[in-house]
C-alpha cells in the first residue's frame, strides 16, 4: 500500500501521540494500517481536545468539530476536507459514527472536571472510549469480526489503561477513581482481566484481517495483574511493563494471535 499526504500525516501524528497503538499499527500487515492510522489519529486529536484549552467553551467546540465532521461522513455528503477527516470518511460507516461520537462525548469528562457520578458512569466511560475505539478499529477491517468480542477487549485495554493513567490525571487535577482504596483497585483490574477472559473466549471467531485492532491488547493483561498483585502501583505509577516485555508480547500477538 502507498501512503498519500493524509495517511503519512496521520502516521506521523499516531507516532508522535500514542507510540504503543504506532507500535502495533507497524505491526499490522501493510493493508490494514491505511485503516487503523486514520482511525486513531481521530482518537488522538479528540482526547486531546479538552486539554489545549483551559476554557471550557472552546474544548466543547473543538469536540463539535469533530462530532460535525462525523455527521457529515454519516450523510454521506461534502465532507470537509482535513489530513484526518478525509481518509477516514472512506473507511467508517454509520454505524462506526455512531460508535465514535459516543466517544466524544464521553470526552466531555475531561473538560468537567468532575468526578464520575458513579461506577455505572465510570464503566460507560471506558466502555464508549477504550471499547468503542476497538470495536471500529475492528469492524473496519472487517464487518464480520464479533463486535461484543472487540468491545469486551476493549474494555479490559481500557482499564488498563486508566489504571496507568491515574497519576497523570490527579496531576492535572482530576478524580480518576469512583473508590480509591486498594480493594477497590483490585477490583478494578479484577473486572478487567475477566473480562480479557470473556474477549479471548471469542478469539476463534475473530476473523484473520480484524486480527490486527486486537494487538494494543497485547499489553494488557500483565498491566492488569500486577494492579491485582500489588495496588499501590497504581498510585506509584509503576504498571507500566518492561520495554522488552512489550516487544515480545506485541510479537507474540502479531505472529501467532495470542492476545
Amino acid at each position: 500500500m502507498e501512503f498519500d499526504a493524509d495517511l503519512t500525516a496521520c502516521a506521523q501524528l499516531v507516532e508522535a501521540g500514542d507510540p504503543e497503538r504506532f507500535a502495533a499499527v507497524m505491526a499490522a500487515p501493510v493493508a490494514a494500517r491505511g485503516k487503523l492510522f486514520p482511525l486513531y489519529a481521530f482518537n488522538i486529536e479528540v482526547s486531546r481536545a479538552p486539554w489545549v484549552t483551559q476554557e471550557p467553551m472552546i474544548a466543547e467546540m473543538r469536540l463539535q468539530w469533530w462530532r460535525d465532521a462525523l455527521e457529515e461522513i454519516r450523510e454521506r455528503g461534502v465532507v470537509r476536507r482535513h489530513d484526518v477527516v478525509s481518509p477516514l470518511a472512506h473507511i467508517l460507516s454509520p454505524e462506526d459514527t455512531e460508535r465514535l461520537d459516543d466517544l466524544i462525548l464521553a470526552r466531555r469528562w475531561d473538560i468537567e472536571r468532575e468526578p464520575f457520578e458513579d461506577m455505572a458512569a465510570f464503566r460507560r466511560h471506558i466502555r464508549d472510549t477504550s471499547g468503542g475505539l476497538l470495536a471500529v478499529a475492528g469492524q473496519v477491517l472487517d464487518r464480520a469480526a464479533p463486535v461484543e468480542v472487540l468491545e469486551k477487549a476493549g474494555y479490559a485495554l481500557g482499564l488498563a489503561n486508566w489504571l496507568r493513567a491515574v497519576p497523570a490525571l490527579e496531576a492535572a487535577g482530576r478524580i480518576p477513581l469512583v473508590e480509591g482504596t486498594q480493594d477497590a483497585l483490585r477490583g478494578l483490574a479484577q473486572e478487567g482481566l475477566e473480562a480479557l477472559a470473556e474477549a479471548r473466549r471469542g478469539r476463534g471467531d475473530m476473523p484473520k484481517a480484524a486480527r490486527p485492532a486486537l494487538l494494543p491488547v497485547a499489553q494488557a493483561e500483565t498491566v492488569l495483574r500486577r494492579a491485582v498483585a500489588v495496588p499501590g502501583r497504581v498510585a506509584d505509577g509503576a504498571l507500566d511493563p518492561a520495554p522488552i516485555a512489550r516487544r515480545m508480547a506485541l510479537t507474540r500477538a502479531a505472529v501467532f494471535g495470542r492476545w
